[in-house]
């Protein structure tokens, strides 16, 4: 309930989620059949990053500030976006605005403030709904949707120590309710056991067809920083891992030191 994003929005872990986001929202809209997209850890939706809390930190100076002037090809996308949306849009924004008529956006927030901002970040967008709900609760909520089609974005804040054990069970819970949803897991890299537990712990469910993508900023042996993060996929659209490879890397060569690296594992098979 302390986290806010306004603190960190726009940092170089913002890009790579958004950059890959927007491959699997196309990626959906390849077929014909609306789909559900759910966002359980929304937040207020947009961000005004000259505020006093967003330049405190400065993160998006070196995240996406370092892309609208000049952005890499395989970020042009996403920077264009950010471009054309305006004040800086966090997932739920980024989503709605992806949207076919007949898809849906369902949004949850448990922050009462934050829900309520979200609700008016939405307004403008009549198939997104935002929730003043516990994300994990949602997922049992809103799964299986009525369109039989769903794309899930899990992106908690990582303030909790079980975090990792909690999403873990959650997607199992999940994966049971509608396996066939594709699922974008966001995670934090600080040091590599509480990863590696995580992945163990995903091998022991049912779950099948998982994928990462990582982004490495720097060896991760320090645990006091945020030395990368991934984004865990659970059936992963056809392509994705060969469309996500060149955002990555993009992202290890403009933000990491030196020692930077990325890529894509599978870690559970079909």
């Amino acid at each position: 309930m302390n986290y806010r994003h306004i603190y960190h929005a726009g940092n170089f872990a913002d890009v790579m989620k958004h950059a890959l986001l927007l491959r699997l929202l196309a990626a959906m809209r390849r077929k014909p059949k609306p789909f559900l997209a759910l966002d359980t850890h929304a937040g207020i939706g947009r961000y005004d990053l000259a505020r006093a809390e967003a330049e405190k930190t400065g993160e998006w100076r070196q995240g996406v500030g370092r892309l609208l002037d000049q952005a890499p090809p395989a970020l042009a996308e996403y920077a264009g976006m950010v471009r054309r949306l305006g004040l800086y849009p966090g997932s739920p924004v980024i989503i709605a605005a992806a949207l076919r008529p007949d898809d849906r956006l369902v949004a949850c927030e448990l922050h009462p403030q934050d829900a309520a901002a979200l609700r008016l970040a939405l307004r403008p967008y009549p198939n997104a709904a935002a929730h003043q709900r516990d994300g994990y609760e949602a997922l049992g909520a809103f799964l299986p949707p009525p369109e039989r089609r769903a794309l899930a974005l899990i992106d908690p804040p990582f303030e909790r120590p079980d975090e990792f054990p909690l999403l873990a069970r959650g997607l199992a819970a999940a994966w049971r309710k509608f396996p066939a949803a594709v699922t974008a897991i966001w995670y934090p890299i600080k040091h590599r056991a509480p990863v590696r537990a995580f992945f163990t712990a995903l091998r022991e469910t049912p779950i099948r067809d998982v994928i990462t993508a990582e982004l490495r900023l720097r060896p991760d042996t320090d645990p006091s920083r945020l030395n990368g993060c991934g984004l865990g996929l659970i059936n992963s659209p056809y392509g994705f891992a060969e469309e996500a490879a060149p955002i990555l890397a993009a992202c290890a060569e403009l933000f990491g030191d030196a020692g930077a690296g990325s890529g894509v594992e599978r870690i559970i098979d079909e």
